[in-house]
């Protein structure tokens, strides 16, 4: 089964298709990085116009890599929600027109639903369950209890910044430019964690917040000559990382103890972190699946790999499927 996946939340236009759930056939990525760097953050407006002029060219090359024809395909996934309404409705009404004109079966994806799904694209066996969920990105810091495909339980979130959000405001705090989390971490392989920035374990609950952390973070920088002083900015980055790692790891394993799941699955952008995903692998007593770093970060095999789960659960969607910008899951 051959599925055609798109994926517009934010600001990767992405194509791919996928064969059965785990062999990806094409992948494309159009990246605005270097759009919107220069503004320090994605600007909704541009990036839905960009969305209009990559689209097409994007899905063109998807087909074109897998060498299939319209003809071969199976059905087609998208993306509709959360995320940026502007960028949802390039790929939602694309995705329908096609689908209609091809008389191909669709389904509308939840974006977090299939950040996870990007585990079932790494080789070897595939993840069992009941699983438990950390999906970090510059949106969202979840964990979600998987108990079956599309059978979801919101545990927690975070209250606050997001773990990607606050890497990205850490960043522009310390200078290191846009996104925050890669530059984060390149700054942090220079220096040492010596500094003691604050957690917030939230006790009693499987939440998160980081608007403390990154606010502890400017005063810091604030009382002290930072900016300017390499060596210093390695250590506060390699901090401010170890901060944010410490509180993640720590509550999802306690998590997945106290669930007795069988697996934790990371996902997201934040979860090729190589900090971030070692200390998992070192440290927790439960099997943990990473997907390799290009498939954390937005991509659309997620996507198809997500909808032939939904087409085989008998999840078609209509031509009325609108997008929902604050969806959740669980």
């Amino acid at each position: 089964m051959k599925i055609l996946g798109i994926e517009t939340s934010c600001d990767e236009t992405a194509a791919a298709v996928v064969q059965n759930s785990t062999r990806t056939l094409s992948d494309v990525v159009a990246s605005q990085i270097e759009i919107h760097a220069r503004y320090g953050g994605i600007v909704p407006e541009v990036a839905s116009r960009q969305h209009m002029l990559s689209i097409v060219p994007v899905i063109e090359k998807a087909m074109t890599e897998a060498k299939t024809s319209w003809q071969h395909l199976d059905g087609m996934a998208v993306t509709f929600g959360p995320g940026l309404a502007g960028s949802l409705l390039v790929g939602v009404n694309v995705a329908k027109a096609i689908a209609l004109s091809k008389n191909l079966p669709f389904t509308g994806v939840n974006h977090l639903e299939a950040h996870i799904y990007a585990n079932w694209l790494n080789k070897g066996k595939a993840p069992s369950f009941p699983s438990l969920c950390l999906i970090i990105s510059g949106g969202h810091s979840e964990l979600v209890l998987m108990k079956g495909h599309g059978e979801f339980e919101k545990l927690g979130r975070t209250r606050d910044d997001a773990a990607g959000e606050a890497f990205d405001k850490a960043a522009r705090i310390l200078g290191l430019g846009y996104p925050g989390g890669p530059a984060i971490e390149k700054e942090a392989i220079a220096g040492k964690p010596c500094l003691h920035f604050p957690r917030a374990w939230l006790k009693g609950t499987h939440d998160f917040s980081f608007s403390g952390l990154k606010t502890a973070l400017w005063h810091f920088v604030q009382k002290n000559q930072v900016l300017g002083n390499s060596s210093f900015v390695a250590n506060v980055a390699a901090s401010f990382q170890e901060a944010v790692i410490d509180v993640l790891v720590t509550k999802t394993i306690n998590a997945a103890e106290e669930l007795q799941v069988k697996q934790i699955l990371l996902s997201g952008g934040v979860a090729s972190n190589k900090s971030l995903t070692q200390r998992f692998l070192n440290t927790s007593p439960i099997p943990v699946s990473v997907p390799p770093p290009h498939l954390c970060t937005d991509n659309a095999a997620m996507v198809a790999t997500c909808g032939y789960y939904h087409f085989q659960n008998g999840n078609f969607s209509n031509y009325d499927l609108d997008v929902v910008p604050g969806l959740s899951l669980g």
